[in-house]
Parts: C-alpha cells; structure tokens; sequence
C-alpha cells in the first residue's frame, strides 16, 4: 500500500486536545497554509456560484434554452477535469503552494472575462477556460493542508477546508441578491461575472506567508516517480484510481445537479422573488457549513467510508423529500432545506483526507486532482441531462436524477479501503 496504517482501536475516538486541537496541532506555518487553502476554495466556490445564481438572467440575454444553459455549468465541469489533473502533476513536480496561487489566478481571471462576453460562445468558452483554475484549486489547497495535518485529526481538518465552499457559496448569495435589487438583470449578471476577481488579493497573502510542508516536500522531491500520471495506473493504484474516479462522479453528480438547478426550480415553479430565494439558499447554505463540519468530525470518528455511504443514504432522501414537496407549502421547501445542505455537504468531508491516504506523496497531487476532478467532469453531465429533462418532467421532477449518483457512490465504496488513522508517506 502506498500509506503506512495505524488505525485506532475499534471505538475509540480521535484525541483532538479540544474543539480547536486540531487547528493547535497544525503549528504556525501549517494554520497559515490552512488559511490559504480556505480562502482559496471559498473563493473558489464565490466563483463557481456566480453562473448559476445568474443563470435566469443569462438564459433571459442570449435567448437560451434550458439544454444550452445547463451546457455553460456542465463545460466548467467538464474542462475542470483537465485543470485539476494538471494542477495535480504541477503540485507534485513544483509545490503545492506555487501550484495553488497558479490556479488561483487562472480561475479568477477568467471569471471576469465572462462578464465581458459578447455572445452565448465566448461566454461557454471562457466559461470553459475558468474551469482549468476551478478543479485544481480544491486538491491542491486539500494537499497542502493535509501534509501538515496529523493522522489523528486530517478528517476534521479538511472538513474545516471543505466548509469555505459554504462561505463562498453565502457570499455569492450576497452580493447576488445586492446586485440584482440594484442593476437591471442585463447588466446584474455581468457585475456578478467581474467580482470574480477578489481572489487576487488571496495571491498575495500566499505567495508571502504560505510554504509546503517541509517533510513532505523532500519526499516528493526525492522520488523518480513524482508527479508521474502513468504511476497512478500502475499496478498497486490503479485499482483505487479507478474506483476512487467511480466515487467521486456520485457524489459530484448529485451534488452539481442540485447546486446548479435549485436556484431556476425555487424561481420558475416555486415563483419566489429573489430576496425569497435567497432567504431560502440561506438556510441551505447554513446546513451545508454545519455538515462540513461535522462530515470532518465523523470521518475521523466512523471512518472514511463509513461517513461517505451514511451520508449518501441521507442527500439521496433528502433530494426525493425536496422535490416532492406538494405545490403551495413552500414552509415545507424552507424546513428540508437545512437538511438537504447538510447532507449533500457532510459527504464531501472526507474526501481530502480520504484521497490524500489513498495515494504516496510522490504522486498524491496527480491522484488526488485527477480522481476528484475525472469524477467532477463525468459528474457534470447530470445538470445537463437535468437541463433536457426539465422540458418534459419539469425542474423539481428532474432533479430527482441526482439521487442516483449517491446509489453509486456506494457502491464504488466497495472497491476501495479504509484509511482512518494513516500517516502519509
């Protein structure tokens, strides 16, 4: 195996020395690598959210169907694939750090040029071209943190990393429901799009304070095999290559069908204003922090895949609860909201941790960024496929489909092991 294990005995719980012992046990240089790493996702997720909390007024622009518009969320995704294995292979061949400012800028910038696009195809290409930044910034922020993060705590620490998603995503909610009361929709979604540059500042923070875990950077640089692609096919890893991939496009395929469609179904079937959708996202969002956090806690508690399968079990209730939903109880859309954000979120938490014991330091960034993001990419077709049912079952009917992802999502549990207490090698 590529890890050595010191599983904890059956029951007992990790030793966290307090609700903080974890953020204590990074140390100083590894609190300031986390730092980087939560605000490089948080604004990575202010970015993502920019498209779908825009969509309508987007779709409303250019004229777009419903099929044409979930295409501009699933090209993100898809290209997101291609930016997270090269990510990975950059983290492992140059550093995590300087690997991570690189997809900083790259998703930032392109962000903003969507605000500029003339038409529905630069739009989808720069679009497509934000994606290179967006799917590798979460592994290799998810690295760094790891590397320095004890065996004891990895879960909670990454599920504390996992948590900035929500705080980007609420943040978008903010300045969405600001700008749009303000602007006219036509220009609204533009200023959305060229807000996306804020992560500049991050850059700065990172490029003086941040630097890759000493110990794991000269094991890295002393293997022939880092960040070699064709290592992680070999025989030993490919087997967790291909059922690590497996995982990941469940989960991401329920969670980006919901992300992406949720703001259009609670606007075009449900009527709500947008300070009332973005009341409603509100309590979503808070469930979705508060299972990040607890994801972290259980994953070190239960274990890995234990954490994952009992969460996949819950979204995928959750989602068929959600839309069912009979027409005039929206009180009932704003109870299961909480619920909902909590699931589909606290599944995430373990990813971090998990990916990174399941791969040796030489080549962790190239598994972890092409197992994560290969199942982003393949995941990212559920919106579309939602997008062309829409027209025939309606949104909240379509949305069902993202159910399905959880069912295998455990099943690719099956083929991988646990990794609960590992220390990285």
């Amino acid at each position: 195996m590529s890890t050595t294990e010191t599983q904890p005995e059956k029951g007992e719980l990790p030793q966290d020395g307090g609700a903080f012992g974890w953020l204590r046990a990074l140390g100083p240089r590894g609190r300031r690598a986390f730092g980087g790493a939560f605000g490089g996702y948080a604004l990575d997720s202010y970015d993502f959210f920019t498209l779908p909390l825009g969509m309508v007024a987007i779709a409303a622009y250019f004229g777009l169907d419903s099929g044409r518009t979930g295409l501009l969320t699933t090209v993100t995704l898809v290209v997101s694939a291609v930016g997270g294995a090269l990510a990975g292979i950059l983290a492992d061949r140059i550093g995590r750090v300087r690997a991570l400012m690189i997809t900083v800028v790259t998703y930032a910038l392109f962000t903003v040029l969507c605000g500029f696009a003339p038409n529905y195809e630069t739009l989808l290409v720069f679009r497509a071209l934000q994606g290179l930044g967006f799917g590798g910034e979460w592994a290799v922020g998810a690295i760094l943190v790891a590397e320095y993060a004890t065996a004891a705590n990895r879960g909670r620490t990454l599920g504390a990393i996992q948590s900035a998603w929500a705080v980007g995503w609420a943040l978008a909610v903010i300045v969405y429901t600001l700008v749009f009361q303000f602007l006219d929709p036509d220009t609204a979604w533009r200023v959305m799009f060229w807000t996306g540059a804020l992560p500049a500042l991050l850059v700065v923070y990172v490029r003086r304070n941040v630097t890759d875990a000493p110990e794991a950077a000269e094991q890295r640089r002393a293997s022939r095999d880092r960040g070699s692609f064709t290592a992680i096919f070999r025989k030993g890893l490919c087997r967790t290559t291909v059922f690590a991939v497996l995982l990941s496009t469940g989960v991401q395929g329920g969670y980006y069908t919901l992300a992406t469609w949720v703001p259009t179904y609670l606007k075009s079937e449900r009527g709500l204003t947008v300070v009332g959708t973005g009341g409603y996202l509100a309590l979503l969002i808070s469930g979705a922090f508060i299972g990040y956090l607890t994801g972290g806690y259980l994953t070190d508690v239960l274990g890995r895949k234990r954490n994952i399968a009992l969460f996949a079990a819950l979204s995928a209730g959750c989602i068929l609860a959600y839309t069912n939903i009979p027409p005039g109880a929206d009180g009932m859309l704003l109870v299961l909201g909480f619920p909902l954000g909590f699931c589909m979120s606290a599944i995430f938490s373990g990813f971090g941790s998990f990916l990174a014991e399941l791969y040796p330091t030489a080549v962790r960034g190239t598994g972890q960024g092409f197992t994560y993001n290969t199942g982003r990419a393949v995941g990212a077709f559920f919106p579309t496929l939602v997008g062309f049912l829409a027209g025939s079952w309606g949104v909240g009917g379509a949305l069902v489909f993202g159910a399905l992802g959880y069912g295998l999502a455990v099943v690719a549990l099956l083929g991988l092991p646990e990794t609960r207490g590992r220390e990285l090698v």
